[in-house]
C-alpha cells in the first residue's frame, strides 16, 4: 500500500518541482495575506505582535523589525500564525500568569485586554483579507483578458438525457433559468451544476420564438481536464462551437472589480451549497480534500501556466477565508462567536467554558483533517 501510494504521488506531482513547489507557492500567498490581515489591524489597534510566521515548527530563517516583531519562515508549510503580546501559543491562548503581572502600559499592548470590538476586528481581518485578495486577483484577470464567453446555444442533445426528456433541440438558445438571465454557456453550466434533482423552468429561443421547457438536471460524475471526479448536475447538451457564438468583451476597471466580487461570491455560494448538500445527504463528502489534494491540483494547474496558478490562489483564498469564519472554536469564526456572546452578556464566558469550547473545536478540526487526509489517500490511489 505504501509503495503504491508513493508511486502515485510521484506520477501525479512530477517530482518536487512539479508537485511541492506550486503547492508551497499557492498556500504561502494565501496564508501570508490571511495573517497579514490579522497583523495590520492589530498594529492599528495598538496591539504588539511578537511573531509573524509562515509555517509551523522550527524556524528556518527570519528577522526582527523595528517594532520587535519576529518575522520568520518555519519548517512545516501548512499554515501560519501571528502571536500577540500576552499569548501563550500560536492559537492565541492567553498566558494567564503573565497577564496577571502586567502593568497598565503592557495591558494596552496586549490582545487579551483590548475591548471586544477591537479583538473582533483583529480576528475578522484575516478572513476579510482573503476575500480582498481573491477579488483583486479575479478583477486583475478580467481586466487583463476581458470577458470571453460562448453563447448558450445548443449544438447537440444527448440521448436519454434530462435535456432530451425536456424537449431541447439543436439550435435552441437558453435565455433564462428560473427567471435569472443567462448571458452565456458558462452561466447556464453554473446554475445547472448546482441544481441536480431540481425541476428548472428554462426559457429558450427557438427559430425566433420563445418557449419555456422544464428540465431536471441529473446528478452525475464528471471528470475534469486533470482527471479529478466531480458530482454535478447535468442536462446533457453540448455547446455550439461556431465562431459566431464566441464573444470577447473588454471590461473597464470598475467592471472588472464588480466581476471580481461576483466571482468571489459565486465561490462562497457554491461552497455553502455543497456543504448544505453534504449535511442533508444530497452531496457526497468524498469531495472534501486536504493538503495532498491541494498539492496535486497546484501541480496540475502549474503545468498550464502562471495565470491559472494565480487564479487558483484566488479560489483557495476564498475557501480559506470562508472556512475560518465557521463558528468552530479554535478557528477565527469560533473566536468571533465567543466575542459575540461576550458583547451580548456584557462579560466573557468563564475560563472553563472557553477551555471546553476550544477542546471541542480542536476535536472537530482534527477529525476534519483526518477525514480530508483519508479522502486524499483514496483519491490518489484510485486516480
Amino acid at each position: 500500500m505504501g509503495s503504491y501510494l508513493l508511486s502515485h504521488l510521484h506520477a501525479l506531482g512530477g517530482g518536487f518541482v512539479g508537485y511541492i513547489v506550486p503547492f508551497i507557492f499557492v498556500l504561502s500567498i494565501v496564508v501570508f495575506i490571511h495573517e497579514f490581515g490579522h497583523f495590520i489591524v492589530a498594529r492599528l489597534c495598538g496591539v504588539r505582535v511578537l511573531v509573524f510566521s509562515i509555517g509551523f515548527g522550527p524556524e528556518i530563517c527570519g528577522f526582527n523589525d523595528r517594532h520587535r516583531t519576529r518575522w520568520k519562515i518555519s519548517a512545516i508549510p501548512l499554515g501560519g500564525y501571528v502571536k500577540f503580546f500576552g499569548d501563550e501559543n500560536a492559537a492565541s491562548v492567553p498566558e494567564l500568569p503573565q497577564l496577571e503581572t502586567m502593568n497598565e502600559g503592557e495591558r494596552a499592548q496586549s490582545f487579551f485586554f483590548q475591548p471586544v470590538r477591537k479583538r473582533a476586528a483583529i480576528v475578522f481581518a484575516g478572513p476579510f483579507a482573503n476575500f480582498i485578495l481573491a477579488i483583486v486577483i479575479f478583477a486583475a484577470i478580467f481586466g487583463i483578458y476581458g470577458k470571453q464567453s460562448m453563447s448558450a446555444r445548443v449544438d447537440q442533445v444527448q440521448a436519454d438525457s434530462a435535456a432530451a426528456a425536456a424537449g431541447f433541440q439543436p439550435g435552441d438558445v437558453v435565455l433564462a433559468i428560473e427567471g435569472k438571465p443567462v448571458e452565456d454557456f458558462a452561466d447556464m453550466q453554473r446554475i445547472v451544476s448546482e441544481s441536480a434533482g431540481d425541476k428548472l423552468n428554462i426559457k429558450v429561443e427557438r427559430k425566433g420564438a420563445q418557449l419555456t421547457l422544464q428540465a431536471t438536471p441529473l446528478l452525475k460524475e464528471v471528470k475534469d481536464n486533470f482527471g479529478n471526479m466531480h458530482r454535478i448536475g447535468i442536462l446533457g447538451i453540448t455547446r455550439s462551437m461556431d465562431a459566431d457564438d464566441m464573444k470577447f468583451q473588454p471590461v473597464s476597471p470598475p467592471q472588472a472589480l464588480l466581476m471580481g466580487v461576483q466571482e468571489t461570491w459565486f465561490i462562497v455560494d457554491r461552497t455553502l451549497s455543497y456543504i448544505g448538500g453534504v449535511i442533508v445527504g444530497r452531496e457526497s463528502a468524498d469531495q472534501l480534500g486536504g493538503p495532498a489534494r491541494i498539492a496535486q491540483i497546484s501541480g496540475q494547474v502549474a503545468k498550464i501556466g502562471i495565470m491559472p496558478l494565480i487564479h487558483l490562489v484566488g479560489v483557495l483564498s476564498v475557501s480559506i477565508g470562508l472556512l475560518n469564519l465557521f463558528p468552530i472554536p479554535l478557528l477565527d469564526g469560533g473566536h468571533l462567536l465567543f466575542y459575540g456572546i461576550e458583547a451580548a452578556r456584557g462579560r466573557p464566558l468563564s475560563e472553563r467554558a472557553q477551555e471546553v469550547g476550544f477542546r471541542i473545536g480542536l476535536a472537530i478540526v482534527v477529525m476534519l483533517m483526518i477525514f480530508a487526509t483519508f479522502n486524499d489517500i483514496v483519491h490518489l490511489t484510485t486516480s
